[in-house]
């Protein structure tokens, strides 16, 4: 098990090296964040959005974290999240959207 961790630790650092950037998450579309609205069911949200990249709870809300991280070794960490939170019935309450990108400003 401890040399499974080594070898990908290894291959993680040798892939920024040879690149100079990783990915973490997946793209979503952020054109569709006027979409969300208080009351907009999951099934909705997932043919906006797709799958989530995680799940989890926040103050006792389902949550769906939709995230995409571009980390360059040599330039600019281009980062968006976007976290929705579910009611027990599977209806948003809120969402949260954040993204260094300049294009996402007014968002």
């Amino acid at each position: 098990m401890h040399i499974k961790n080594i070898s990908l630790a290894t291959l993680l650092l040798f892939s920024i090296g040879i690149s100079g950037c990783v990915t973490v998450g997946k793209e979503f579309p952020v054109e569709k964040l006027e979409q969300i609205k208080t009351g907009t069911s999951r099934a909705e949200i997932e043919r906006a959005f797709g799958q989530p990249w995680r799940v989890g709870r926040d103050s006792g809300y389902r949550t769906w974290t939709y995230a995409h991280y571009k980390i360059a070794v040599f330039g600019d960490i281009k980062t968006r999240d976007l976290v929705i939170r579910f009611d027990n019935a599977g209806q948003v309450v809120s969402y949260t959207f954040n993204s260094t990108y300049k294009e996402d400003e007014g968002q």
